[in-house]
């Protein structure tokens, strides 16, 4: 007897799995908490199999769950597929990419622009602004997709690529030399504790002689020769590595993650998280190339 899979069931198990509940699953189908239950329940019934293990304060996956899970996200992907093509729906919406502004360039313009072209009829809010604060935006739903600087990733985080953490100030600047080092920062800025952490296991007194919420003003402070700053290479265009020799302490390298919302807007979300991820490996393996040129000559 042939058996048919009920989509609809099905796409409610995708998405609890993926947003890890009843309820966040339910906020996202517009459904009801119990109307989603009741299509996991007879999802579970019609293949007479235990797909949740609901033992536990959470719910987590079976391992026949996990098997359904791999095979509901392409049946449901084929499924929304056929369904654009043969009712020929143009993309529409709105997409909310938060983005740190130290690290917009140089990959974020290219990326927009080859998405824009694929989807000219979706709108991408584009926002600016600290890790920390990305994080809050994307915690409460209000981000589809982020980029972070960090260097200890939350769970689920895919990793773009790791970057040196150096220290920067003015060309041929002195103010390195200075004790107590003066810093120059953003407010909220992610790295400011990490160097201050630094500065101090190293025994190099310091102060905070530039605090504001302008990343110019920070900027412009430090092209001075006012302070220095601990931030990811080559972000900073006007500045120059500091040769220090051992001096300042030596930083761990940070990594440029990005966060997926599951199921946000998909697949607008996911195919715009693809661009990213393509423009950073195209970047990795431009520099593995050029290392590789470097080390034969």
């Amino acid at each position: 007897m042939i058996r048919n899979l009920d989509l609809t069931a099905l796409r409610s198990f995708v998405t609890v799995a993926e947003t890890g509940g009843v309820t966040r699953a339910a906020g996202q189908l517009h459904l009801t908490q119990s109307a989603v239950s009741m299509q996991l329940k007879r999802l579970e019934e019609s293949l007479d199999q235990s797909l949740l293990d609901r033992s536990g304060r959470g719910i987590a996956l079976t391992a026949q769950g996990e098997l359904l899970l791999s095979y509901g996200r392409r049946l449901l992907a084929l499924n929304d597929e056929v369904w654009r093509r043969m009712t020929n729906q143009a993309y529409e919406g709105e997409l909310v990419f938060g983005v740190p502004h130290d690290i917009v360039y140089p990959h974020i313009p290219g990326v927009l622009k080859k998405f824009t072209a694929a989807y000219p009829r979706v709108k991408i809010n584009l926002v600016s602004s600290f890790t920390n604060d990305l994080k809050r935006l994307f915690a409460a739903g209000e981000a589809d997709l982020i980029l972070t600087t960090e260097n200890r990733p939350q769970a689920g985080a895919i990793r773009l690529a790791e970057v040196d953490f150096v220290w920067m100030g003015a060309p041929n600047g002195t103010a390195w030399k200075s004790r107590p080092l003066r810093l120059a920062y953003e407010k909220k800025c992610i790295f400011r504790p990490i160097a201050q952490k630094a500065l101090d296991e190293a025994g190099i007194p310091w102060e905070m002689a530039v605090e504001s919420d302008s990343a110019m003003t920070v900027e412009a402070s430090l092209s001075a020769d006012m302070a220095v700053h601990a931030c990811l290479r080559g972000t900073l265009r006007y500045l120059e590595e500091i040769d220090h020799r051992g001096t300042l302490p030596v930083m761990p390298p940070m990594q440029i993650n990005m966060m997926v919302t599951p199921q946000a807007n998909a697949p607008l979300a996911q195919d715009l998280a693809e661009m990213v991820r393509t423009a950073y490996l195209a970047d990795r393996s431009s520099a593995s190339s050029e290392t590789a040129l470097s080390r034969s000559a």
